[in-house]
């Protein structure tokens, strides 16, 4: 069992449909409204917007768990998010990531390790569903080893042609 085999809803509701993203890198955050880590939100969807085309997908999981810092219900923190953040990338319902009552997709993102520190702990997730690495909640999303960690399992970007000059070449 991977990520990509857990069930977990959408923000709105209705299934967030996991399985779409196998074949794709994944960078699971969970994200909160009212953290002192917050403004990664910014960070986040540069991520999404620099690396979605080459298969990144940014996921977004609100919890409530640490400091009581994502109260708000899906409408707010949806509202928040694109109103503050422009966030584009997917978010999932809001759930617990420690203790007993743990969503099913931190228990694979987990395992056997550690429990989730505090907000914005992310996962970065290869295409095969396996976690790749993991990072403490305050790695800003622009850091190098983060970013490291999603190109080595991203495709290499397509080299265009060089532009021709217009010469012939003569045999």
């Amino acid at each position: 069992m991977t990520i990509f085999d857990v069930d977990i809803d959408a923000l709105q509701g209705g299934p967030a449909d996991l399985r779409q993203y196998r074949g794709n890198v994944v960078l699971v955050v969970n994200v909160a409204s009212k953290c002192g880590f917050t403004p990664q939100y910014a960070g986040l969807e540069e991520l999404h917007r620099r690396y979605g085309d080459r298969g990144l997908v940014v996921l977004g999981v609100p919890c409530n768990q640490f400091g009581e810092q994502e109260p708000g219900t899906a409408g707010d923190i949806e509202q928040f998010c694109q109103v503050n953040y422009g966030v584009t990338f997917p978010l999932t319902a809001k759930v617990d990531v420690n203790g007993p009552g743990r969503h099913p997709l931190y228990r694979e993102l987990v395992g056997a390790g550690e429990d989730i520190e505090w907000n914005f702990e992310k996962f970065v997730v290869g295409p095969d569903g396996a976690v790749e690495a993991r990072f403490e909640p305050g790695t800003e999303p622009a850091d190098e080893r983060l970013t490291a960690a999603i190109e080595k399992r991203l495709p290499h970007p397509t080299t265009p042609p060089p532009p021709t000059t217009g010469l012939k070449t003569v045999h």
